[in-house]
């Protein structure tokens, strides 16, 4: 989401991408179960309808498990939401098993599985959502596409010197241990070159940057959400909290003609009854609990890769 090629942004044809994007018509390979490739982005396989949430450092919490979630201190329990596609509970524990092994890293196979949910998050809110959200699919699937090329060039180089096995390097800096971690992934591109600061490129790390914009947005809309009511007992709108997060994060990044692309999208987001629904939160007390849970282990991640990026300089890539 955070550029725009000429392809898909010409008026009027920014519309064209919600069609394809929800006919749901070609299958996805199961990249839920392995560093697979998700080449294509129309279908989501579930994952298990089990709401374990684990802990940033490898402990859960000190939640007690119920019968349909888990229950993160004083928070509500997330629940298994029926007949919908995204899962608060699901994001949550995606969000926090990416930082399960590093206090100063985030696993990225597991941040892009949050993406996966959040797009599922992004297409629930209606069609014209998925201008914004074919783009950050079309991100998520470079950096897949580059982690499994990684792996493939060097399973066939372990073939050619003879290893009868995939051999994990101690450097961390080629094959699929590459891209194990946003860390090790900048660290590697930018050692083979494949990163350019003045010129666009094909890279994992100028993709990731686009995906680390687009999830500010969110963080801050989640924040906007998580806002009680002014003195009138009157509420921000979606569209009012979509539109203050967007010129915060994506808008100065963005060119005039998607600008105004988003301002109708704003326009056409639904109450916030649909968004409390769609985070299965049904009492207005419980908006605040739940959704502080959520935006305090997603501005961890985000807060980690931000430092990662502005360790490397990499945080205007063209």
């Amino acid at each position: 989401m955070g550029d725009c090629n000429a392809t898909c942004c010409q008026p009027p044809s920014w519309l064209c991408c919600s069609s394809s994007v929800l006919s749901g018509s070609v299958a996805m390979r199961d990249c839920e179960t392995s560093w697979h490739p998700c080449l294509s982005f129309n279908f989501y396989l579930p994952t298990p309808e089990s709401p374990v949430i684990p802990h940033p450092g490898g402990v859960q919490s000190g939640g007690q498990q119920g019968e349909r979630g888990v229950v993160l201190g004083s928070v509500p329990p997330l629940q298994v939401c029926q007949g919908q596609q995204f899962q608060v509970w699901r994001l949550m524990s995606h969000l926090t098993s990416s930082m399960a092994t590093h206090s100063d890293d985030v696993l990225l196979e597991h941040y892009l599985y949050s993406w996966d949910e959040l797009i599922k998050f992004m297409e629930s809110l209606g069609p014209l959502v998925s201008f914004f959200s074919q783009k950050v699919k079309d991100k998520i699937a470079v950096i897949r596409e580059l982690a499994q090329q990684e792996k493939e060039d060097l399973e066939k180089r372990s073939a050619v010197e003879g290893h009868s096995r995939l051999q994990t390097p101690t450097s961390g800096l080629q094959g699929p241990a590459a891209y194990s971690s946003v860390r090790s992934m900048v660290e590697s591109e930018l050692q083979r070159g494949l990163v350019n600061f003045s010129v666009r490129t094909r890279s994992g790390c100028r993709n990731l940057l686009r995906l680390h914009r687009s999830l500010l947005w969110i963080l801050l809309l989640l924040q906007g959400l998580e806002e009680g009511p002014d003195a009138q007992g009157v509420y921000r709108t979606p569209g009012e909290l979509c539109r203050d997060a967007y010129n915060v994060a994506l808008a100065p990044h963005h060119p005039w003609l998607i600008r105004s692309a988003a301002e109708l999208v704003f326009v056409a987001l639904p109450d916030r009854r649909v968004f409390l629904d769609i985070v299965c939160v049904r009492k207005e007390e419980d908006v605040g609990p739940v959704l502080n849970v959520v935006v305090d282990v997603m501005r961890e991640v985000y807060t980690r890769t931000q430092s990662i990026l502005e360790e490397h300089n990499m945080m205007e890539l063209p």
